[in-house]
């Protein structure tokens, strides 16, 4: 009889810490963003079709900028801008169609971020492409995010530049924000990739929420393989979300 007791304990612990477990992963929450849709990159498809929900950043004015939109919305995966800004090393010529550059009038400005978020079908929120530049000009990103206030979207400070004021005028302006804490691709190799998705598991058990990005394009079909190969030992270590969620989480935004 004591020996029944003392399994019956035994398996109580047991279920109590199963449920421990389950209740502390279930706190933990990491973001992936994955940008430069909307000109038929490469990993478009293998980005698209992995079996976690995904913030899918889609540039605008390019030759599939609608039909990944609705693509990535059909599969359930969350839309944003992923808006061309200007960059302090590069050509311009680089960023693409509608680029917001600092050289251009306040009306300009404007202009071309509702043009862009209009082309975008069901963005929900704008990060920048590159913008180095543009991110740390106060007067260019007032007129960024005072749009994002008006159609009620969020931005993610995509951390370009160590200079950037994204955080000090959001908060200014009553904007909802986050910011991007790690790239798994800015080095085109597999190995990298690796590393920098271990990076993100480490991160985990620090912080309750992460977030991090990915690109289509040149190392398009190897971000997709790793993050593949990755998404399991992800989710046993936290609960993959969109953007949304982790600003209903932080009482930023309601659902």
């Amino acid at each position: 009889m004591k020996y029944l007791i003392l399994v019956l304990i035994g398996v109580n612990v047991f279920f109590h810490s199963l449920h421990a477990f389950a209740e502390e992963k279930s706190d933990k929450k990491v973001a992936i963003v994955i940008d430069d849709f909307g000109n038929n990159m490469k990993g478009t498809e293998e980005i698209l079709h992995l079996p976690v929900k995904l913030t899918i950043a889609v540039m605008p004015f390019l030759s599939t900028t609608k039909e990944d939109a609705v693509l990535a919305h059909k599969l359930g995966h969350e839309v944003i801008l992923h808006l061309p800004m200007e960059p302090i090393k590069g050509k311009k010529s680089w960023l693409g169609p509608g680029a917001i550059t600092t050289d251009l009038s306040n009306e300009e400005i404007a202009k071309r971020v509702n043009d862009a978020i209009d082309a975008v079908p069901y963005a929900v929120g704008i990060n920048n492409h590159m913008g180095s530049k543009a991110t740390a000009d106060e007067r260019v990103m007032k007129i960024i995010l005072g749009i994002c206030k008006e159609r009620q979207l969020y931005y993610l400070d995509s951390k370009t530049s160590k200079k950037s004021v994204v955080s000090e005028i959001a908060s200014e302006l009553g904007v909802p924000f986050l910011e991007n804490e790690l790239f798994f691709d800015e080095v085109y190799t597999t190995n990298h990739i690796v590393k920098q998705t271990n990076q993100l598991i480490r991160k985990i058990d620090f912080d309750d929420s992460i977030i991090a990005i990915g690109h289509v394009g040149i190392a398009g079909e190897k971000t997709a393989s790793v993050l593949k190969q990755y998404i399991p030992r992800l989710k046993q270590k936290a609960e993959p979300v969109t953007l949304s969620t982790l600003l209903v989480e932080k009482e930023l935004i309601t659902p």
